[in-house]
C-alpha cells in the first residue's frame, strides 16, 4: 500500500472512467433513444417518422409511455461500463504516462492521438453493448410484429449470439472504430485544450464551472465532426440480413445511400438530440470523473488531474 501512496493505481482510473459514464447515462438515455429513432427515420428513403425531436419524444411518450425514453438503459450502462471504462482508463493512463516531467501540458496533437488510441480500443471492447443499445432503443419505431423485443442488454447479447452467430456482437465494428476514434479525439483533446485555455483567463478556477464550459465547447466541437461517422454505424448496426443479403455493404454505401435518397444535411440528422445527448453526457461524465479524481487523490496522497 506504501508503494501507492501518491499516485493513483491503474485500476482505479478505469473504475472512475466507468462509473463516470454510467452516472451520466442515467440522465441522458432519452436523448440517446431520441437521437438513434431520428437517425433511423426516413431510412431508404421512406417518409420521415419524426419531423423534429419533440415530434419524436411526444410519439415516444403517446405510444410507449413515460418509461419508453428509457427504453435501453441496461445496454446503455452496460456500454458505459464497457466502453467509457477502457477509454478513459486507458486515456489517463496514458496521460499520467506520457505527462512533461516539468507538469507543463501535452500539446494538443498529443492529446489528440492519445485520445484515438484509447477510444479505438474502448470501442472494440464496447461495441456488442453499443449494437444492443442501437436495436433496443430502434425497436419501438417498427410493427409490433417486426420487433426484436429484447428485455434486457443480457437477453439482447444472447438471442444475436444465439439466432445471427457471435460475430454479429460486433457487426459494424469498424465504423464504430472509426467514430470512436473522431470522438474520442474531439472530445478529450478540445476538453483538455478548452479547460487549459479558460484557465489562463482571469475568470475561470478549476471547479465545476470551468468543467461545464469546456465540456459544452468540447462536446459542440465531438458532434460536428462524428455525426456521418455515427449515422451510418448506427444503420448497418440495426440492419436486417433480406434474402441471404444484408441491407448495406459498408460505411461508404450507407453514406452515399443517405446523400442520394435523403440529401447532404441527412448526415447530421439528429443534430439536436445528438449534441444536447453528448453535451450534457460530457458535462456530466467530466464532472464525476473530476470530482472521483479529487476523492482519489485524498485516498492516495496524489496530486494527479484527470484531463
Amino acid at each position: 500500500m506504501a508503494d501507492n501512496k501518491g499516485k493513483i493505481p491503474n485500476y482505479a482510473r478505469f473504475i472512475m472512467g466507468g462509473s463516470a459514464g454510467m452516472g451520466a447515462t442515467i440522465f441522458v438515455q432519452p436523448l440517446d433513444l431520441v437521437k438513434n429513432r431520428m437517425q433511423m427515420s426516413g431510412i431508404g428513403g421512406a417518409v420521415k417518422e419524426h419531423r423534429s425531436s419533440v415530434h419524436a419524444v411526444m410519439s415516444i411518450l403517446r405510444n410507449e409511455g413515460f418509461f419508453g425514453v428509457y427504453n435501453g438503459l441496461s445496454a446503455g450502462l452496460l456500454r458505459q461500463a464497457t466502453y467509457t471504462t477502457t477509454r478513459l482508463g486507458v486515456y489517463t493512463t496514458l496521460l499520467e504516462h506520457f505527462k512533461n516531467p516539468d507538469g507543463t501540458p501535452l500539446p494538443f496533437y498529443k492529446k489528440a492521438a492519445l485520445g484515438m488510441s484509447s477510444g479505438a480500443v474502448g470501442s472494440f471492447v464496447g461495441t456488442p453493448a453499443e449494437i444492443s443499445l442501437i436495436r433496443m432503443t430502434s425497436d419501438g419505431r417498427l410493427p409490433v410484429e417486426q420487433r426484436r423485443g429484447y428485455t434486457n442488454v443480457f437477453n439482447a447479447l444472447y438471442r444475436m449470439t444465439k439466432e445471427e452467430g457471435i460475430l454479429t456482437l460486433w457487426r459494424g465494428c469498424g465504423p464504430t472504430v472509426v467514430r470512436a476514434m473522431v470522438v474520442n479525439a474531439a472530445q478529450l483533446a478540445t476538453y483538455s485544450q478548452a479547460k487549459q485555455f479558460l484557465l489562463s483567463t482571469k475568470y475561470f478556477n478549476d471547479n465545476i464551472i470551468c468543467h461545464f464550459g469546456a465540456s459544452m465547447i468540447s462536446g459542440l466541437a465531438t458532434t460536428i465532426a462524428s455525426m456521418p461517422i455515427d449515422i451510418a454505424k448506427t444503420r448497418i448496426q440495426n440492419m436486417r440480413i433480406i434474402d441471404g443479403k444484408p441491407e448495406y455493404k459498408g460505411s461508404i454505401d450507407v453514406l452515399v445511400s443517405i446523400i442520394r435518397k435523403e440529401g447532404i444535411f441527412a448526415l447530421w440528422k439528429g443534430f439536436t438530440p445528438y449534441y444536447f445527448r453528448l453535451g450534457p453526457h460530457t458535462v456530466l461524465t467530466f464532472i464525476f470523473l473530476e470530482q472521483l479524481n479529487n476523492i482519489a487523490n485524498k485516498i492516495y496522497g496524489s496530486s494527479s488531474t484527470t484531463m
